[in-house]
């Protein structure tokens, strides 16, 4: 199988690159492909023929998308559009990544569930209608759509708050190394809890999108590691299993205040994957750590089963 990755450079880009070593595959960076220009993915597609596409490429920077709209949907809706219209006419299967971004708005139905300690609503499944609050949201929204309609074969991907190794490409790192940083310099961090989510390692994600290109289950995916918790919740996890003793202090978004408006609740719920019985993504928590020991930040626990 000719495997093409877009926005190979980045964190997810480079672990697909890494997972799928036994396929042919074809990392492109801006520089070779620019997803805004039609031109550009006809003539670059069309030179590699690909079997499948993943294209992780997108405009990621949440704030800068209220200011700049335009370059949001022209990258996020337009591009998906004609990477979606050139994997029709090669025949080819498509993998968008999206967002949980596309649910927190006002229109969404969010049943509460006693098993998620009472008040907490139940994660969105796929089946659940989106509702963007910010301009992020819509432009992915917007992407998907443009996907669903023009191309046959799709995998629509959402997924949520993620990290990797190599770490974001379009916002400078990733949160895990921004909470390090900042523990080692500052005696206390502020951190947001009222923002819940799934925290979801760039490996992981990266093998399970690996095991459904090998399926003809298109459809929409929410792929995360299992589990929920707030920002302030996973910087408190980062700085524990790191051995970090700096305090971690709990604010309201309203005390954080940015140009985006972040969802409230953005749980993902990975209800198509364990219809299939195909849900084995492990916590988040297992997740940091297998991040933490990957980069040499704590030693992996040899004693357990002699590993």
């Amino acid at each position: 199988m000719k495997v093409v990755v877009t926005g190979a450079g980045g964190q997810l880009g480079t672990d697909l690159c890494k997972i799928l070593r036994d396929f042919e595959v074809i990392p492109l960076t801006h520089r070779d492909i620019e997803i805004g220009d039609m031109n550009s993915v006809k003539r670059v597609f069309n030179e590699y023929k690909p079997d499948t596409i993943i294209n992780t490429a997108a405009y990621v920077r949440v704030d800068d998308c209220e200011t700049e709209p335009d370059k949001a949907f022209l990258i996020n809706a337009l591009g998906a559009r004609n990477v979606a219209v050139v994997a029709q006419e090669l025949g080819a299967k498509l993998v968008h990544i999206s967002t949980d971004y596309v649910f927190g708005g006002v229109g969404e139905t969010l049943v509460v569930s006693p098993k998620l300690g009472g008040d907490k609503p139940h994660p969105h499944t796929e089946f659940d209608t989106p509702a963007p609050i910010n301009v992020y949201g819509r432009s992915k929204l917007a992407g998907e759509d443009f996907v669903h309609h023009l191309c046959q074969k799709h995998f629509i991907v959402r997924t949520s708050g993620l990290f990797g190794i190599a770490g974001s490409s379009g916002k400078g790192g990733n949160f895990i190394e921004t909470m390090l940083r900042l523990a080692k310099e500052q005696d206390e961090l502020k951190v947001v809890n009222d923002q819940e989510f799934s925290p979801t390692y760039t490996g992981d994600l990266a093998k399970k999108i690996a095991q459904l290109i090998a399926t003809e289950c298109y459809g929409i995916f929410h792929i995360t590691n299992k589990g929920t918790c707030s920002w302030y919740e996973f910087a408190r996890e980062i700085l524990k299993q790191a051995g970090l003793k700096t305090d971690v202090i709990p604010v309201t978004s309203d005390q954080y205040p940015q140009k985006a408006r972040r969802p409230r609740f953005s749980v993902l719920d990975n209800y198509h994957l364990r219809l299939l019985a195909m849900d084995d993504m492990r916590t988040w928590q297992e997740a940091l750590e297998g991040y933490m020991i990957s980069k040499g930040y704590i030693k992996q626990n040899l004693e357990e089963g002699g590993r």
